[in-house]
């Protein structure tokens, strides 16, 4: 095991400066799944659960959206929220019992709805109520995917070292080129954030800056007019 005295944030920017791998690069179409901008992990000024790294991350990703909706693409919302009784959350509800525990973000409540920032076209795009890491996970995501046809994940949310890297890693393991904007992904500590993102950038998806996906979608939708 390499030892080294730098910190995550540096080894990212390291990686990043000096690309080790070849990227899996755009496909030919592509859904956006923002993971959990919810309350609960948004709003620093209400909940001790909330996290911010980015400033502008929900703005960035209504910008995504936008574009996404402007060719037609699939544009997905999720949020946590649990039965009053909790038991949906399983073993995962079973670590600590207070007001900010994850089983306690319950349907219905401030701390599960969608950040008021977040500018969701509830006519046309897709919100998806997830109880587990994954988007992924007993969700209607795949056959989504499967009915547009795309080969693409764009995933944006939080947190960097939970909910977007399990998203990203089944992904991946399902056959879709994964793509992470930076600036469009959020954790609690800098050290998770950061080491996260090396790591989903040396395995699992494309961390890259939100600008460049903007002159992706720029381009696709270029090429439809």
């Amino acid at each position: 095991m390499i030892t080294t005295d730098k910190t995550a944030k540096q080894i990212f920017h390291e990686v990043m400066e000096n690309p080790q791998r070849v990227p899996f690069g755009f496909g030919k179409k592509a859904v956006l799944v923002n993971v959990d901008p919810q309350k609960a992990y948004t709003r620093t000024d209400l909940y001790k659960t909330a996290y911010e790294t980015d400033p502008r991350q929900l703005e960035y990703t209504n910008e995504l959206a936008k574009r996404f909706r402007e060719l037609g693409w699939p544009v997905v919302w999720t949020h946590v929220a649990f039965l009053d009784s909790a038991e949906d959350a399983g073993v995962w509800g079973t670590r600590t019992d207070t007001p900010d525990s994850l089983q306690n973000i319950k349907y219905g409540s401030d701390r599960a709805a969608f950040d008021e920032r977040a500018e969701i076209d509830y006519a046309r795009d897709v919100v998806y109520t997830k109880r587990m890491p994954s988007a992924f996970f007993e969700t209607p995501l795949q056959s989504l995917l499967v009915w547009h046809q795309v080969d693409t994940v764009i995933v944006t949310g939080g947190s960097t070292s939970g909910c977007i890297r399990a998203t990203a890693v089944e992904s991946l393991s399902r056959g879709y080129r994964t793509i992470v904007p930076e600036e469009c992904v959020a954790d609690k500590h800098e050290s998770y954030h950061f080491a996260n993102l090396t790591d989903l950038h040396l395995k699992y998806a494309d961390v890259m800056k939100v600008q460049s996906v903007f002159d992706w979608l720029d381009d696709q939708i270029a090429k439809q007019d």
